[in-house]
């Protein structure tokens, strides 16, 4: 494939920060004495940027055609604006950071995602064994870290985000430029808007929204969860690299089951799963066996179902809002969703607890039933 190394190594570096960030995050913020609505509330930051961020860049890019100016801009950005991090203590000071860092640093993954594609050209069906090196980078980035802040505390992470991201920003230097000179869009050219307006795809975003929104208690209280009920941090990032694990060996394959099956039918199986995984972490947890079980059902809430999506919107937005197209579904799935996830998880927390995983489950059948009534599902291969 072309340009494999180069793109991977960002995948690989960008989700090597993402895993440094998601599981332990929270501990460093509860170590320095914030409570369970605080962390909630900044846990949720970077996704509510997410929500404007990437459809600005995105915009941009599409307009511009230059992606990969766009893209090594935002991350030089954010990793000059984490610097202050080693100083701030204070909510307000570290809900400041969190919006200007992410603001940049959002502005990179949904258009990245188009540049690979661009650079892949005939093979983009080859885009999960490209993206599978993001998820080896999570899965070093959680088991060593694990196994580092049990013996040298939560202070070590500002360090490694700070390096991470400045190592991300001289990977960008390395990468394709893919198809800059494209001006995609003419004014008889289709719009945003007139692609949103098709039923398919506004509940597609819709889905995308309820599956990110499942995620909120496991993306910001899993790991505590965990050590309250007596695992080591060493176990906990265990059991994130297991998720991700599974996710890297549906990677693999992925590309095989988006020609066996159709894409609409691969998101349904993969929110039925998602709900059966945090029935299993909700009900289970204090058994190792079934949450490592649980952990393997990442494959289906996150693997087949990202996978699945990138594929799906690009085929639906084509070349020429390939960027706005991405930045959408960024923007509502893991922008609004997440950040709506985390908000409510942190302000119900304290009361529901580990009972949050029920009303996440509930939210991913939701998105499974408007899938199939609402006809995405009918639409087969030829509409994906």
């Amino acid at each position: 494939m072309p340009y494999y190394w180069r793109l991977s190594g960002f995948y690989f570096l960008y989700f090597g920060l993402l895993g440094t960030l998601v599981p332990y995050w929270s501990l460093y913020l509860k170590d320095l004495g914030f409570s369970a609505a605080a962390i909630g509330l900044l846990m949720a930051i970077p996704q509510l940027t997410k929500i404007g961020a990437p459809n600005l860049w995105g915009w941009l890019a599409d307009r511009s055609g230059q992606r990969l100016r766009i893209i090594r801009t935002g991350n030089l950005l954010a990793a000059i604006v984490f610097l202050p991090v080693f100083w701030i203590d204070q909510f307000w000071s570290m809900a400041a950071l969190l919006v200007s860092f992410s603001f940049f640093w959002n502005a990179v993954l949904a258009q990245f995602e188009v540049l690979t594609l661009q650079s892949l050209g005939r093979q983009s069906h080859r885009y999960s064994h490209v993206r599978l090196w993001g998820s080896v980078g999570f899965i070093l980035a959680v088991l060593v870290l694990g196994e580092a802040l049990d013996r040298l505390g939560t202070d070590l992470l500002p360090w490694v985000l700070s390096a991470l991201l400045w190592l991300l920003w001289l990977g960008t230097l390395t990468l394709p430029a893919g198809d800059e000179q494209v001006r995609h869009r003419g004014v008889d050219g289709p719009s945003v808007w007139s692609v949103l307006r098709r039923p398919a795809v506004s509940l597609f975003l819709v889905a995308a929204f309820l599956m990110q929104l499942s995620h909120g208690p496991y993306y910001t209280f899993y790991s505590i969860y965990l050590e309250g009920l007596g695992f080591s941090k060493f176990v906990v990032g265990g059991l994130w690299a297991l998720g991700v694990l599974a996710e890297v060996g549906l990677f693999l394959v992925m590309h095989r089951l988006m020609r066996r099956f159709s894409i609409p039918w691969i998101l349904v199986a993969s929110l039925v799963l998602a709900a059966l995984r945090w029935l299993l972490i909700g009900v289970v947890a204090d058994s190792l066996f079934w949450l490592a079980l649980a952990q393997l059902l990442h494959a289906a809430s996150f693997g087949s179902f990202h996978a699945a999506s990138i594929a799906w919107v690009h085929k639906q937005f084509g070349p020429s809002l390939g960027g706005q197209g991405q930045a959408l579904y960024s923007s509502l799935g893991f922008g609004a969703g997440w950040a709506a996830g985390a908000g409510l998880s942190g302000l119900l927390w304290q009361q529901w607890g580990a009972d949050l995983f029920f009303a996440a489950a509930l939210a991913a059948v939701l998105a499974a039933m408007l899938l199939i009534a609402g006809g995405v599902t009918r639409s087969g291969n030829a509409d994906a």
